[in-house]
């Protein structure tokens, strides 16, 4: 083999490691300092909280508007309600793309490229592939009893709750 070769197979299997350490279960937990993975609410009035849900790369749409309603549900319990509309609620997609080259840097009169020799072509065994994170959010004002009655957009956090709790269920190490 070639060196050039063997440094795109070393290129190649450190991405794999890294990309691997980075799949795996969605995880449900309060936003880390700093972190990207997780939950965050805010207090905006008495009955009203921002919320969101960012997942990894791996973790589905659907999981992270799951546990956007799970997070929800759970904040409108704490704050001592029964119930909750959405004011505003959105899924974004965060899209980045992980890219490899060959060869090595180069400059030429008109700027740096990649080749694997001296007067080769540019880009040469170029690989891009998309990485897809979603992150939702919402805004909730939580409803008395009575104001649930008279609201067909309600949603009943407990039920909520028992529905989507046990998908969330933290895991842990085995002893």
């Amino acid at each position: 083999m070639k060196n050039s070769s063997l440094s795109q197979i070393g290129v190649l299997l450190a991405a794999a490691l890294v990309l691997s350490a980075c799949a795996g279960p969605a995880v449900y937990q309060a936003k880390e300092p700093g972190g990207r993975i997780g939950y965050t609410d805010e207090r905006l009035a008495p009955n009203r909280y921002r919320v969101t849900y960012s997942g990894s790369s791996s973790t589905r749409r659907e999981t992270v508007e799951d546990f956007l309603l799970l997070r929800a549900a759970q904040v409108t319990l704490d704050s001592g309600f029964s119930y909750f509309v959405f004011d505003t609620r959105d899924t974004e997609a965060k899209t980045t793309y992980y890219s490899t080259f060959g060869g090595w840097p180069g400059w030429r009169g008109y700027g740096w490229y990649w080749h694997n020799w001296p007067f080769g072509p540019p880009f040469d065994e170029e690989e891009s592939r998309p990485i897809t994170r979603y992150e939702a959010y919402a805004e909730i004002i939580m409803l008395s009893d009575a104001q649930a009655k008279s609201e067909p957009r309600a949603l009943s956090a407990h039920e909520l709750v028992d529905r989507l709790g046990p998908r969330a269920a933290p895991t842990s190490p085995s002893p």
